[in-house]
């Protein structure tokens, strides 16, 4: 799903709220999540799941496979998101 169609759902929704306010609150929430992930902040929302970054080591002895030359990668975060028992019960039916 893309962002226009999840404003178009919402905005169906809740007809009594206008498109701007409905993207104002999607930019909201979508810039609250990304901020708690960069301040290392897990983010729990109960029956969807948790966003966590994951902390990837360095490696010295990666290989670029077109040249297959050795690469060094530096220690990275990765955002993992982890579903909650509910959504996959949802999913599953």
């Amino acid at each position: 799903m893309s962002l226009t169609k999840l404003i178009k759902q919402l905005k169906e929704k809740n007809s009594q709220l206008n498109q701007s306010e409905i993207e104002a609150f999607v930019d909201i929430f979508f810039k609250g999540i990304s901020n708690a992930l960069k301040n290392g902040i897990n983010v729990e929302i109960r029956g969807l799941g948790i966003w966590y970054n994951k902390r990837l080591k360095e490696n010295y002895n990666a290989r670029n496979p077109a040249t297959n030359k050795l690469i060094y990668k530096p220690e990275r975060v990765k955002v993992r998101f982890r579903p909650a028992k509910k959504l996959k019960e949802i999913i599953n039916e």
